[in-house]
């Protein structure tokens, strides 16, 4: 009996800019793109934000897990606006 192959979910893992890249565009392909300038700014803020809340830019949610950091920092930022 031969072990099973291992077949890797996501096409450039190696790579962080591409893996990035990736996560965006799945972003947008149930939206077909964006139609008004105003939504590209917004979600390209949006995407840019939560990057950086994961790379640790911010002095938010640094006493929680890695795998609850967004829904913990959110919910700290709900409590301050």
């Amino acid at each position: 009996m031969l072990p099973e192959a291992f077949n890797g979910t996501e096409v450039h893992a190696n790579n962080p800019l591409e893996n990035d890249h990736g996560r965006l565009k799945a972003r947008l392909r149930p939206m077909r793109g964006l139609k008004r300038d105003r939504t590209a700014r917004v979600i390209v803020a949006g995407h840019a934000f939560v990057q950086n809340l994961r790379r640790g830019h911010y002095d938010l949610g640094t006493d929680v897990r890695p795998t609850s950091l967004l829904a913990a920092v959110f919910a700290e930022l709900a409590l301050v606006i």
